[in-house]
């Protein structure tokens, strides 16, 4: 182990208990996507005290900071948190539980964010010992369309100055405390949401000769969707097409006038993203027609499929790997999921992994977007010392050896 290391590690054990404080603090005063005031001032202030110049209202609430070493110009790495939280009342009964009725962080922000924080403090003091500059990104509205990150990008966050690559961690549930996982290429899907609003002529079902049934309509369009998926995608293209929601609003002898159908759209390409959505509308609206009503399609575009730069990933991996032993390293599978750091994938290389935060020996074994949601907090101290390591190696990847 270089001494470098190990006087990260040794950081990272000396402010656990600080950076637990942090997190703590988070979860209890959770705000929703685009409204993280409070957080963005607290994060500001965290990052004010250490000695950093914080720049706030970026994207509305973000914030972002520069840590710069020895040599500054010479390469620059970002990392990136994000602060916001889900609508979802907690059942935890925990000290920290949220005090904000209905608003809770069942998806790690606060661990993301806490973890950044405690990065920068260990990068702020160790900056004399590396060359090149570490931007510091604290994101709004993972969340929720159009993604904070869009909109950060739009802002200029990849400019000025302008990253390498970016490196991002997320909470892992499923994976025992004390390891992480890595994916090389594709790896989460982009999102997007189907609005469909079918239109016919209701009226008394004892008399269907009468009607333009919308309900007919939109179960032959339900069905002939997915044809989509298993007649028009290549079998080794992922992608997935659900409606979770079907809403006809009549009774038992009632036809309504409408019926309204919500559901999403997950591919690993953005080629085929686009030309799905196109053979969908198309097939839906024919089917409508021919059946004597309308349907009104209605797209709305979330994330791109984060995609994890090959050779970047094998660097951070093989970084953790020293960091944290070949036997914690895991490979993950793909994920069907949507994240908004994809954003940032689609245009800087970018590696995206996760922190295992699992323990089932104390009960912490719920999912992610759950009302009992909860990490091991062992956690905090690996990820604020393995992010601070895996952002100085790739800064050496310069030519700069620590």
């Amino acid at each position: 182990m270089s001494q470098l290391q190990e006087k990260i590690k040794a950081l990272a054990k000396d402010q656990s208990a600080d950076i637990i404080a942090h997190r703590r603090h988070l979860h209890s005063n959770p705000e929703l996507s685009f409204e993280e005031y409070k957080t963005a001032k607290y994060v500001a202030a965290e990052l004010t005290a250490i000695g950093l110049q914080p720049e706030e209202g970026v994207a509305g609430t973000g914030v972002v900071a520069i840590i710069e070493g020895r040599n500054p110009g010479k390469r620059v790495v970002g990392l990136r948190a994000d602060m916001d939280a889900l609508p979802i009342f907690e059942a935890n009964d925990v000290p920290y539980k949220s005090t904000v009725p209905g608003v809770m962080h069942a998806c790690g922000h606060d661990v993301h964010t806490s973890s950044l924080l405690g990065t920068a403090r260990i990068l702020n003091q160790l900056k004399e010992e590396f060359e090149g500059t570490i931007k510091l990104v604290f994101q709004p509205a993972e969340e929720k369309a159009p993604g904070g990150a869009s909109l950060m990008i739009k802002e200029g966050v990849l400019e000025n100055p302008k990253p390498a690559s970016m490196v991002g961690q997320h909470v892992a549930p499923n994976i025992p405390v004390g390891k992480i996982g890595f994916r090389e290429g594709m790896y989460m899907a982009s999102t997007d949401e189907l609005y469909l609003t079918v239109k016919g002529k209701g009226g008394h079902a004892a008399a269907p000769h009468q009607l333009v049934d919308p309900v007919l309509m939109a179960s032959h369009i339900i069905v002939a969707l997915q044809q989509i998926i298993s007649r028009n995608r290549n079998p080794a293209n992922p992608a997935v097409l659900s409606f979770g929601r079907f809403i006809a609003d009549g009774v038992t002898n009632v036809i309504p006038n409408e019926v309204t159908i919500q559901g999403t759209w997950r591919c690993m390409d953005e080629e085929w993203r686009a030309d799905g959505l196109k053979r969908m509308k198309k097939m839906a609206e024919g089917i409508a027609e021919a059946m004597g009503g309308s349907c009104e399609f209605e797209i709305v575009h979330g994330y791109p499929f984060l995609k994890n730069h090959p050779e970047l990933t094998r660097r951070v991996r093989s970084s953790a790997t020293d960091y944290m032993g070949a036997e914690n390293v895991i490979d993950l599978d793909l994920w069907m999921a949507g994240e908004d750091f994809a954003f940032y994938s689609q245009v800087v290389d970018s590696c995206f992994y996760r922190l295992g935060t699992r323990n089932e020996e104390r009960g912490i074994i719920s999912g992610v977007h759950t009302p009992t949601f909860d990490i091991d907090e062992s956690a905090l101290e690996i990820s604020t010392g393995l992010m601070s390591w895996l952002a100085i190696s790739e800064l050496g990847h310069a030519g700069y050896s620590a």
